[in-house]
């Protein structure tokens, strides 16, 4: 007797980086409870500078280093979600997975909600001395001679699959691929083998939808009046429906803002896509180059036709390690000759700071985001007309003391003059640099434990 395929899956999105909007998660999460389907919700908070910058705060304090909007972010749905069977997973554990599973423990009995399994998965972290071997010989040369504060390999979907088919009611990542935190949930659902190729590369390329939030509902994708969207303060973010052989069409809540339609699928296909014959994750190396996206109905549209290839017998690791420290500072000059006086005020700071560290400056509002270090591009612009503009400057150097200049020669540019600068703000900051290598597969053993 033949037995019918899995009923589909579905899988919303509620962030898409961290500092995303918090409140993005209920009207999603009450399109799921609503469809009474097997469901999933993810948050995709974790970038390269996100991890680094959890790293430094939990330098700064232990306890902290996982994303710090959680309790907004999971407050609002945590006890409808754990109510109706809603598994969350997401990569807000960042740099310290385990405290930010605690926490989630710790809301639920806050909000009165029953007790949820919450699951972290391990192995991504590579920074004890046990690897330093293994980063020594990815990197030869290359290895920083900086301290490291972290190395971090991007891990796939099966311990993510295994937490849930476990009973995992929350599954806490640090550093996974964007695309695994989808493909997860579909594994465990739908049971697929490891090396289901086909049905992988398609979860994945859902995944990849899915992963920047708005931006495949219409949010990165407006241009008035020539790409218009409704509704855009009130976006609805994406959802998902995965069938059993890992095609998905992507869709959103009822009565949000926004637009799904071929194009911003289209878009978000081709985001951060090097290669769309090999679009390299550490589950499936994924071939989009006969995928087509067809419209199915009112912001519905349906991606099919992705194929698959063996993963990778490699993943990535990124390194961070301390870099010094980075200041900027920023003053404003308006009315007449405003970019005059800025262009001045910018060359009195590299006559004081000469010798210390080379100086970028940027005038913004007249040369700034097409300004490049050496100052080649903003001297062709003429700035005629500005009456408006901010200068900009920055350095990074390995001491505090030679980067806290900056801080002091833009703050005395108030009386110092030029005539008329207002509105300084400065910044001094630790920095990390990163570097990134490859590494065998089989040294990085993965895996989920319980939150105690």
């Amino acid at each position: 007797m033949a037995t019918s395929p899995p009923s589909p899956l579905l899988i919303g999105c509620a962030a898409g980086f961290s500092g995303d909007r918090t409140d993005a998660a209920a009207p999603v999460v009450q399109a799921l409870v609503d469809s009474g389907r097997p469901a999933a919700l993810i948050f995709e908070t974790l970038a390269e500078r996100t991890l680094a910058l959890a790293q430094l705060a939990r330098r700064a304090d232990p306890a902290a280093g996982y994303e710090p909007l959680l309790d907004d972010l999971l407050r609002p749905v945590l006890a409808q979600c754990l109510q109706h069977g809603v598994r969350i997973v997401s990569n807000f554990g960042a740099a310290h997975p385990a405290g930010a599973a605690r926490r989630i423990v710790q809301l639920a009995r806050e909000l009165g909600a029953r007790a949820p399994r919450v699951a972290v998965v391990h192995g991504d972290d590579l920074s004890d001395a046990r690897h330093r071997a293994l980063l020594q010989d990815a990197l030869g040369a290359a290895m920083p001679a900086q301290p490291l504060v972290s190395a971090n390999a991007y891990i796939g979907a099966q311990p993510i699959a295994e937490a849930l088919r476990a009973g995992a009611d929350v599954v806490v990542c640090g550093r996974v691929a964007d695309p695994s935190l989808v493909l997860g949930p579909a594994l465990a659902h739908f049971g697929w083998a490891l090396d289901d190729w086909d049905r992988l590369a398609r979860a994945t390329m859902a995944g990849h939808l899915l992963e920047c939030g708005a931006q495949v509902t219409g949010g990165y994708f407006a241009d008035p009046g020539y790409k218009d969207v409704p509704g855009l303060a009130r976006l609805g973010y994406p959802i998902a429906e995965i069938d059993a052989d890992g095609h998905c069409t992507v869709t959103k809540p009822p009565g949000t803002g926004g637009r799904v339609d071929e194009r911003t699928v289209k878009e978000q296909l081709l985001y951060e896509l090097h290669d769309p014959a090999a679009y390299l994750t550490p589950d499936v190396v994924a071939d989009i180059t006969q995928a087509h996206v067809t419209q199915v109905g009112p912001d519905r549209v349906r991606l099919e036709g992705v194929r698959g290839h063996a993963r990778p017998p490699t993943l990535k690791v990124n390194l961070c390690f301390e870099s010094g420290w980075f200041a900027e500072g920023e003053i404003s000059y308006a009315g007449a000759r405003a970019a005059d006086r800025a262009r001045l005020a910018a060359q009195v700071l590299r006559e004081r700071l000469a010798g210390v560290a080379p100086l970028r400056a940027d005038l913004i509002g007249v040369a700034s985001v097409f300004g490049d270090d050496a100052g080649q591009w903003q001297a062709a612009q003429t700035g005629q007309g500005a009456r408006d503009v901010r200068l900009r400057v920055a350095l990074q150097h390995a001491e505090r003391g030679c980067a806290e200049r900056l801080v002091h020669e833009v703050t005395a540019l108030y009386c110092c003059g030029p005539a008329g600068g207002g509105g300084v703000r400065t910044a001094l900051r630790p920095r990390l640099g990163m570097a990134s290598c490859l590494v065998p597969r089989a040294a990085v053993a993965t895996g989920f434990t319980w939150v105690q």
